[in-house]
């Protein structure tokens, strides 16, 4: 394989992009068991604002699976994998609405830290199609999580 990108270094980077697969997987999981399970005076707002995130998030799963797919490297793919990988824990019982959004809050930041750790490689490597989905990444957990936190404000 010849992509302009060494094997180590397409490691590297599919490594990296792992983690924010297995952050990703985890925060759709927790944003669609709270779409299913908010209840209260928010529930039509929430519920309706959780199904848009989730499947955004499910959307983003695949982008993100093929392009280190595309690097030559095996995307992970089960939960063990995935707990192993990820940064997010999840979150036991159902919490109240607006502990929910907190938690979404949370989980948002930590995918976008993830995503942005992983600039430096993806510029000193000139993986430009990486980057690109890096950068679309950070745009929507970053509005995301500030669109939850305005839901807290009071």
């Amino acid at each position: 394989m010849d992509i302009g990108i060494n094997k180590k270094d397409r490691e590297k980077i599919a490594a990296g992009l792992s983690h924010l697969l297995a952050d990703s997987y985890t925060l759709y999981l927790m944003t669609h068991n709270f779409h299913w399970n908010v209840t209260g005076p928010m529930f039509n707002t929430l519920h309706l604002m959780f199904m848009g995130q989730y499947t955004e998030q499910w959307n983003a799963l695949d982008l993100i699976a093929e392009r280190i797919r595309a690097l030559g490297v095996a995307a992970p793919g089960t939960y063990k994998e995935f707990a192993r990988l990820a940064s997010i824990k999840e979150v036991d019982g159902q919490p109240k609405a607006l502990d929910m959004v907190r938690h979404l809050v949370s989980a948002q930041e930590a995918v976008a830290r993830t995503a942005r750790s992983l600039i430096p490689l993806l510029e000193k490597t000139n993986d430009q199609p990486s980057l690109d989905l890096i950068t679309q990444r950070l745009e929507v957990h970053e509005k995301t999580a500030w669109m939850l936190r305005s839901l807290l404000e009071e």
